[in-house]
């Protein structure tokens, strides 16, 4: 049995990876709007960011510009992103703004969720959807499906 540990120290099991055209820049954008702090960043003859990673409190977000020959591809390149990424933060609020005025568009806007976090969602320059989310009240599970049954009946 090998000593060394299958899971990487400083790693969570799930760390995302994501493709950015102009990547060296998103890395600048995610380092400002969520306060993500840079652990590395190999780069390639050619200047494109081949690998990185950025600590978002205690998750690991991997960053490269696309290199499609190996099968990673940028939203954009495909029409746009499936995926959803949230993040928590103290104060959500300041992190939209600051992303839209950045260049982020908005998709929702900040509102006071029925369970409990106060969120906005927004696609960030490169094709990446983010929300960003500040946990505001403790809900009960009960209390919650409430909440989500009334929201559904009024609409």
């Amino acid at each position: 049995m090998s000593a060394v540990s299958p899971i990487p120290e400083g790693y969570p099991r799930i760390c995302p990876g994501i493709s950015c055209a102009g990547a060296a820049v998103a890395l600048d954008f995610y380092i400002d709007i969520f306060g993500a702090t840079e652990r590395m960043r190999m780069q390639a003859p050619d200047g494109t960011v081949m690998h990185s990673e950025l600590l978002i409190g205690d998750s690991v977000l991997m960053v490269g510009d696309p290199v499609p020959e190996m099968g990673f591809r940028d939203p954009k390149s495909v029409g746009g992103s499936p995926v959803n990424l949230t993040v928590y933060l103290p104060d959500a609020d300041a992190a939209f703004t600051a992303a839209l005025a950045a260049g982020a568009t908005a998709i929702t806007p900040m509102t006071d969720q029925f369970y409990g976090d106060r969120s906005g969602s927004f696609e960030d320059p490169w094709g990446h959807h983010w929300t960003v989310a500040t946990h505001v009240e403790d809900v009960a599970p009960d209390e919650m499906q409430r909440r989500m049954a009334e929201m559904m009946n009024a609409g």
